[in-house]
């Protein structure tokens, strides 16, 4: 990310206000429509790459430092939270007490606020040794922000770096922060930022019997929106509990469509360590319900698979306790699989790599778990590979549903 500039020009140029299902997105560039920033040249897939250097939410500050100015802030954030000024990244809190706003506390997802937890690790309230600021965990069995917790915070600020994946967990905390919301009357802003799997819609539908923490909606496992869309969504369709509203402002990125390449320049979380390891996650996360390693407990999370049960031929790792991997699967045990970290960038959900791991186990019958099919969606998947349905026909089967959601998700896109 580059350099900030002054968005006075866009302001005075003035801001379009939309709003719409208790969404307000606060616009300084063309509507989407009309919007086509110019591209001078395409990435080794065709996608565009900008001519001007992309602006996330948090760096479009001159648009919602006026909404903060005098009034007590509470943030939901972690380490993807920053702006960059500079060549130095910077804290979104940091930023935010720099321009003298009244930050009252810290909301934190799963991993934690400064992103070093193992997945489903349980995280402890605490304070921010740097700030001083309280930290409220919301993972564990605080999901969601209590009345309590509220108290005192006029505005909730959420600024989280999602990547584009049904079972990654940011979207979920969005949920249970706008339903938190609504009930105590607090208005959102949520900074938007770029979707590292751009525009990619594909996978089965998630079914309503198999909600959880890692997927609570009708969507497929690649959606292709960004959070401030996401968002948008939830309330459009009325997901949260009892069909409240939260009042949400978004701060759209700018110089961005979505299309374009985006390389996050943080981690997201412990075991998404580069661009290839978020590209091929969609994929390799359905590992996460079988007896197949994706990589924790190594240097390549999410960019190898393997297990001791699969043939030992080529490639092998063994895994070792690391940071968000005090205890991996198969630790000190020879795995054997495939090596993806050089892999071509995918553009769908891959299913040739879970196909191949089933077909070459020779115990079959230990190869899913039960998590499997909350991380699918359904049941139909595992049923398909089990019965060696070909892949094109178990693509056939999600065109229904790829084809409504893309329909619903229409009205709330931004970019």
């Amino acid at each position: 990310m580059s350099t900030i500039f002054n968005y006075s020009q866009f302001i005075l140029a003035g801001l379009l206000i939309l709003s719409t299902c208790g969404n307000t997105t606060v616009r300084n560039a063309p509507s989407k429509k009309n919007h086509n920033p110019p591209t001078a040249t395409t990435d080794s897939l065709n996608n565009p790459i900008a001519t001007a250097a992309i602006k996330t939410g948090a760096e479009n500050y001159t648009t919602y430092l006026p909404l903060l100015a005098g009034k007590r802030i509470g943030i939901v954030t972690n380490q993807t939270g920053i702006i960059t000024e500079g060549t130095t990244p910077v804290s979104i809190v940091d930023f935010l007490l720099s321009k003298k706003i009244n930050l009252q506390k810290i909301f934190a997802p799963e991993h934690g606020f400064r992103g070093t937890a193992d997945a489903g690790e349980h995280i402890k309230d605490g304070t921010d040794t740097k700030t001083g600021l309280p930290v409220i965990s919301l993972y564990g069995n605080n999901k969601k922000p209590k009345a309590a917790q509220l108290a005192g915070i006029d505005v909730l600020v959420f600024d989280l770096q999602d990547v584009g994946a049904r079972f990654y967990t940011y979207i979920s905390s969005l949920h249970y922060i706008m339903e938190a919301c609504a009930e105590n009357n607090i208005p959102l802003i949520i900074l938007d930022r770029p979707n590292p799997n751009g525009g990619i819609i594909d996978g089965p539908i998630l079914e309503k019997e198999n909600s959880s923490f890692v997927g609570m909606h009708p969507i497929p496992i690649l959606h292709g929106m960004t959070i401030g869309e996401y968002g948008q969504m939830i309330n459009g369709e009325k997901w949260l509990k009892n069909n409240v509203t939260c009042k949400i402002t978004v701060i759209p990125c700018l110089n961005y469509k979505r299309d374009m390449r985006y390389d996050v320049p943080v981690k997201p979380s412990p075991n998404l360590p580069n661009s290839q390891s978020i590209n091929l996650y969609p994929s390799l996360c359905l590992f996460e319900g079988t007896t197949v390693s994706s990589g924790r407990g190594t240097e390549k999370q999410f960019q190898i698979y393997g297990s001791p049960y699969l043939p030992k031929k080529g490639f092998s790792f063994t895994p070792k306790p690391n940071e968000g991997a005090k205890d991996p699967m198969y630790n000190g045990i020879a795995c054997y699989g495939e090596d993806l970290s050089n892999a071509p960038r995918v553009t769908k959900l891959e299913l040739k790599w879970l196909i191949r791991a089933y077909q070459e186990t020779e115990d079959k019958t230990k190869f899913f778990i039960p998590f499997f099919t909350k991380l699918a969606g359904t049941q139909q998947l595992k049923t398909q590979i089990e019965k060696n349905v070909p892949e094109q026909d178990i693509r056939k089967s999600w065109e229904s549903g790829l084809e409504a959601f893309k329909k619903m998700r229409e009205p709330y896109l931004l970019y």
